[in-house]
């Protein structure tokens, strides 16, 4: 959060690929750097979808109006609790200072395409549904949305790993300077 500016400080890395769509045993030395808790499950009484930016739309040639009319009305087939759209604020300052964890309050389960929303709601102790053929947390969140109601929730390890994992793929600009990063990789 110390970015006033709002630029982009840390960049991904994945061969081949939009986001780690699995996990590989890494050490734990860079997740444990960042000073991320991973918060233990949690429990509410609402849906949470966060929805797609026009970026993922256009990629996925998805229709941001169609995608949330289906989403919700699938949602509506499996349970009868209440449903919250989050839009995704537009400027990156106003994202980082309005994350998903701030919204994440009575909420029982995140459903998204492809946000990091799902990243951040994992590491609160929210489950998540990922939608998109590829998303960061797709090891640790549900598919499939006829589960919305009694979703899985990956143990304290599993987050762990997962994350450490995603630690060794994210990279802070400084790391790219001084070639620790190309090391790394």
């Amino acid at each position: 959060f110390k970015n006033p500016h709002g630029w982009k400080h840390w960049h991904r890395i994945v061969p081949n690929n939009l986001q780690h769509d699995r996990v590989l045993k890494r050490p734990r030395d860079r997740w444990h750097r960042l000073g991320i808790e991973i918060s233990r499950r949690r429990h509410g009484s609402k849906i949470l979808i966060a929805a797609p930016d026009e970026k993922p739309c256009k990629f996925y040639d998805i229709e941001l109006d169609t995608w949330l009319a289906e989403t919700v009305a699938t949602i509506k087939q499996h349970t009868d609790r209440p449903i919250v759209i989050r839009e995704r604020n537009p400027s990156r300052t106003d994202r980082k200072i309005n994350r998903v964890e701030n919204a994440l309050d009575d909420v029982h389960a995140v459903v998204t395409f492809n946000s990091i929303a799902a990243t951040e709601s994992i590491l609160a102790g929210v489950p998540v549904f990922v939608m998109a053929p590829c998303n960061a947390a797709r090891p640790v969140a549900n598919l499939d949305l006829s589960a919305v109601d009694s979703p899985w929730f990956p143990d304290q390890d599993q987050i762990l790993e997962w994350a450490s994992h995603l630690a060794y793929g994210q990279f802070h600009i400084d790391e790219f300077k001084n070639g620790s990063a190309e090391r790394i990789l």
